[in-house]
């Protein structure tokens, strides 16, 4: 069979519909258009589909990120720790960043944005996804962010990267694999590994993010671990701060946790509000004055306004993100489960 004729079959296998399980009992449907590639690597089954959500990346029958909307995910994982350091740090230019997983490059591609940031250390484990990605998904990033000067790309595993790393970082950003039982990603959800990641900060105003799975409104308990992820990243960092937005190819909001120190003579409870309250046109100013377009060579390609290169997050998008409903608020406030090495928790 040709390889035209591999992805036929598959198509046809399929009904000409996309089934993705969302949650127990909820099962997402959306037309199939195309299966543009269907192929494996050492570490997960790997498809890039068309479908009502656009170009869709789609690793082990879940949806990584969908044309139509993978900004939504990508920037409210990037800006918001971004623009945190920031503020913690005043003026620099000379930021650094650690990015754990993002093989579709769409998370260095946000960080790029920043002018601030001059150096950016990228570990993933799949190196056959990124080729994937950078063939079939190139509007996620491409080429012209792996071949970044700025951004130093490394096959390998980000566990195994950051327990031997020596240098520090005023960012880190986790954008890994959900902790699914016997995946990749769990011990990337420990108090063991939020402990360490804390001492690869620069201290005292580093800046850690993760993306932290299904956000709905939950019950304790739930096979779900956006509470847990932001009870034990609580262990190790004076503030945390989880927030969530909607990503329509997920069917669900998605939560995200971010997670910093204080000097003793702040409190916590005032940098967070002054970070998740920050006024509407204060954060627009920020985004117009620091971020920017990119082109393959790492250069500014234009003077375009921030407000222009970004497709969701803004003053708006902010607060809207900060703000939980009531039943999540109280979702979190009634589960107390620490994830550790020995007791690790899975989601769904």
């Amino acid at each position: 069979m040709t390889s035209q004729n591999n992805i036929e079959a598959e198509r046809a296998k399929s009904l000409f519909l996309h089934s993705e399980d969302v949650r127990p009992g909820i099962t997402m449907l959306t037309e199939l258009k195309t299966i543009n590639v269907s192929t494996h690597s050492k570490f997960q089954k790997i498809d890039v589909i068309e479908s009502a959500f656009g170009k869709v990346l789609v690793t082990d029958g879940k949806t990584q990120s969908a044309q139509n909307d993978e900004f939504i995910y990508h920037e409210s994982l990037v800006h918001p720790s971004l623009i945190q350091s920031g503020l913690l740090y005043g003026t620099s230019d000379q930021l650094s960043v650690f990015i754990g997983g993002g093989g579709e490059l769409a998370t260095a591609r946000e960080v790029l944005r920043h002018k601030s940031v001059k150096r950016i250390v990228m570990v993933d484990l799949d190196g056959k996804l990124i080729e994937v990605c950078k063939e079939f998904l190139p509007e996620w990033g491409g080429d012209s962010v792996a071949s970044n000067p700025r951004l130093e790309l490394i096959i390998g595993d980000a566990y195994a990267y950051l327990a031997d790393c020596k240098d520090k970082f005023d960012v880190i950003i986790m954008d890994i694999s959900d902790p699914i039982e016997a995946g990749p990603g769990i011990m990337l959800y420990t108090k063991e590994f939020y402990d360490h990641a804390k001492t690869l900060l620069n201290s005292p105003n580093g800046v850690f993010v993760t993306q932290a799975g299904y956000a709905g409104q939950l019950k304790a308990h739930d096979d779900v671990c956006y509470a847990a992820i932001a009870n034990t990243l609580q262990t190790t960092f004076d503030c945390i701060i989880p927030y969530t937005t909607y990503v329509p190819s997920f069917g669900s909001p998605w939560g995200f946790v971010m997670a910093f120190g204080c000097s003793p003579y702040i409190s916590s409870v005032s940098l967070i509000t002054d970070f998740t309250r920050m006024e509407r046109d204060r954060i627009n100013r920020i985004i117009s004055e620091k971020i920017t377009e990119i082109n393959d060579v790492g250069k500014e390609a234009h003077a375009k306004d921030g407000s222009e290169v970004l497709k969701f997050y803004d003053g708006e998008s902010h607060h809207a993100m900060f703000s939980l409903p009531k039943p999540l608020r109280l979702a979190i406030a009634n589960d107390t489960r620490i994830m550790t090495k020995d007791n690790p928790i899975f989601m769904y």
